[in-house]
């Protein structure tokens, strides 16, 4: 089968619908997609009909209402389509009431106070705006998976699509309004796109199986480093394994029979990390795949002998892992409204959306922030290999010195088409962009879209784009009503530009984001610097959040305390995990091993005494091995007893600070013990794989 005939196979996409529905149905369900109407009951039994014929067709037993709880993963309650005949058999139904709504017991969901424990009810409500698709395991078995909205008895969204859902909506209202007022009337809806690329690692599930802290943790709590790491740079795009690329061919089949248009795929910069990228989609179906993306990674490892490693920081001493979310703004007429054109200086549209982005940043950075704070990115966020945890934008020369010229009231313009030459005359003279690419910046325009790469390898993306929506909805709301107020568009323009450049451009920094120097000027410049996730998600829950969410209905007042004490309570559960596994590992694992080389040692020095031999070399080893065993001793009873202080805090914040300050700190001390230990001790009485086997045995 060639890959035209793959990639979609298994979406009831907008072909197959033109292809099953009735065209007056068809018709009905694109105007509920596009234009957002009421879905009519009668198309949805129609529509509910057809997919499940389609889908029986293709082999499908049962189907799921699939939804992103707070939890970051997906969930799903598998129903068959049978129902019973009056003769005894069955047959197969399924309506357009079990296609709209379903009701999950939400009782076992994270819900933040939202409702008591016993208020069991919840419902999902079918997202028409993404394809229903069919899932396929290995042994062949086939699922109707239907996107869905999760929310509670009384409306409270329970997850993470609800929020995104309404966030598109709040910032196309806006961005029409700005559109409208410099008499663009073409436009009647603006969706911001996404395309998330996915680093990841992978490791031999027989290594991992011998490594409980991967198991249970997703990353290696203990672990020295291998006597190579990333610093000849001879992984990133480099040559791919065979056994990588088979891993990578399997996982590109099963995206594109589920309609993810799976476009890059290559080595990163540490040894056995790589990266898929995609091409962007709205950010609503970009999010839905970037779920399938990450739990497809996992699926296809597996039945290939590897794990896919999805946590951003598995290893120490090289780098993690992250998700760079590619984001625009596009209309319906099919105009990207982050494209500068040729001549960038003219164009007072794109201008605006710029400066929109500049100010919105700028002013809710300490909520951009918290979008990304979890337990894992607090290992990256900050390292020489990912954005610090200063928010700044990168805008490139030209953009930088048109804003700064309109800010002075000087004449700008545009450098016009340059093109880069490399002093070989067979080579083509290549177009020279109007930016170059920092990779050190954590919100970089990059042509025609902002790349923030904040955003962690194992979170869904929702979180970040419901904030990039709804700060930049804010922006253009500010812009429309002063455009909407004046009869010189071109004047007040111009002062808008102005007055946000003047105002905003302390984010501007298109320098190392990595050196010294810039975390000295980012201080003096107030832009904040939050290093942990306990900190940082407290700008959700500020007066600042709580009127940009309930302004623009993303999110309620009580919804942002829920999404908060979710989130620091999954902090400290992490941390606890992490703990138990360290302390499961130094009782049961390390320090025996250690105590068995000791006695080795011991006996090797008195015979090699009793032969008069050299036993130098020996009682040195057993000296350095027995501080290090008495340390490693004392910190893990000190982690124990952290460990159970922290566990005995009643107050989710407090606890969190505790895990944070004590429990995690303690934990990196005992750390240095157990890797030191294992510089010592012989490989073959080691009792986990090394980080040689972990990183470079694939």
């Amino acid at each position: 089968m060639e890959l035209t005939e793959i990639f979609g196979s298994n979406v009831f996409n907008d072909k197959v619908m033109k292809q099953r529905l009735p065209k007056e149905v068809y018709k009905a369900l694109k105007k509920t997609i596009e234009q957002g109407t009421p879905l009519r009951p009668d198309v949805a039994d129609v529509v509910a009909n057809a997919m499940k014929d389609w889908a029986i067709e293709k082999g499908a037993t049962h189907y799921t209402h699939w939804f992103q709880p707070l939890t970051g993963i997906t969930a799903e309650k598998h129903d068959s389509f049978i129902s019973p005949a009056p003769d005894g058999s069955v047959i197969m139904e399924f309506s357009g009431k079990q296609l709209v709504q379903g009701e999950p017991d939400a009782s076992s969901f994270p819900s933040g106070g939202l409702r008591a424990t016993f208020e069991a009810r919840g419902y999902t409500a079918w997202d028409c705006t993404s394809p229903a698709f069919l899932k396929e395991d290995e042994s062949g078995n086939v699922t109707l998976t239907i996107p869905t909205a999760f929310y509670s008895y009384r409306g409270e969204a329970l997850d993470k699509k609800t929020p995104l859902l309404r966030s598109m909506r709040a910032l196309s209202k806006q961005a029409l309004r700005v559109l409208a007022a410099l008499g663009n009337t073409t436009a009647t809806r603006v969706t911001s796109t996404v395309g998330p690329e996915q680093e990841y690692f992978l490791v031999d599930k027989k290594f991992y199986t011998e490594r409980l802290d991967l198991l249970l943790a997703g990353r290696t709590i203990f672990g020295a480093p291998a006597p190579k790491g990333q610093e000849l740079e001879d992984q990133y795009f480099g040559a791919i394994k065979d056994r990588v690329s088979d891993y990578m061919h399997a996982l590109d089949l099963e995206l594109w029979k589920m309609g993810i248009t799976s476009k890059t795929k290559h080595n990163e910069v540490a040894p056995a990390q790589f990266e898929m990228a995609p091409i962007f989609d709205t950010t609503n179906i970009a999010t839905d795949h970037n779920q399938l993306v990450m739990e497809t990674m996992q699926k296809v490892a597996v039945r290939n002998n590897l794990v896919c490693l999805l946590h951003e920081k598995p290893y120490a001493g090289i780098n993690g892992s992250g998700k760079h979310n590619n984001w625009s703004l596009s209309t319906d007429d099919g105009v990207n409204l982050l494209e500068p054109g040729s001549t960038p200086s003219e164009n007072v549209q794109f201008l605006l959306f710029l400066s929109a982005m500049v100010k919105a940043v700028d002013t809710h950075a300490d909520i951009l922030r918290a979008t990304c704070a979890t337990a894992g990115n607090d290992h990256r966020l900050g390292a020489n290999e990912a954005p610090p945890a200063i928010v700044s934008i990168f805008m490139g020369e030209e953009l930088t010195e048109i804003l700064e010229k309109i800010a002075k009231g000087e004449k700008t313009s545009s450098r016009g088409e340059q093109f880069v030459s490399v002093g070989v005359d067979t080579l083509p003279m290549i177009p020279r962009d109007n930016t170059d690419r920092n990779r050190t910046s954590p919100f970089a325009f990059t042509g025609n879209k902002f790349e923030f790469r904040m955003v962690g390898s194992a979170q869904s993306i929702a979180g970040s784009n419901v904030t990039l929506n709804t700060i930049a909805a804010e922006a253009l709301d500010e812009m429309a009503t002063r455009l909407e107020k004046t009869k010189d568009k071109t004047a007040e323009a111009a002062a808008i530009i102005r007055d946000i450049w003047k105002k905003h451009n302390r984010v501007i920094f298109n320098g190392n984001n990595y050196s010294e120097e810039w975390l000295k000027e980012a201080e003096n410049r107030g832009l904040p610097n939050i290093g942990n996730a306990v900190d940082a998600l407290k700008a959700f829950v500020t007066e600042k959040s709580f009127k940009l969410f309930e302004k623009y209905d993303v999110l309620s007042r009580k919804e942002l305390h829920s999404r908060y004490d979710i989130y620091v309570e999954t902090y400290a559960k992490q941390i606890n995990i992490e703990a138990l596994v360290a302390i499961d590992m130094v009782r049961k694992q390390f320090l025996p091993a250690g105590l068995e080389y000791a006695t080795f040692l011991a006996d090797s020095i008195d015979d090699l005494k009793s032969v008069k031999g050299p036993a130098a070399i020996p009682e040195d080893i057993l000296k350095k091995l027995g501080v290090i065993l008495t340390s490693a001793y004392k910190n893990v009873g000190k982690l124990e007893a952290a460990v159970e202080k922290a566990q005995a805090i009643s107050g989710t914040v407090k606890q969190a600070e505790s895990y944070r300050d004590k429990v995690f700190t303690t934990m990196q001390a005992l750390r240095v013990d157990i890797d030191s230990m294992e510089k010592l001790v012989p490989a073959d009485t080691w009792p986990v794989p090394s980080y040689t086997d972990l990183l470079f045995k694939l």
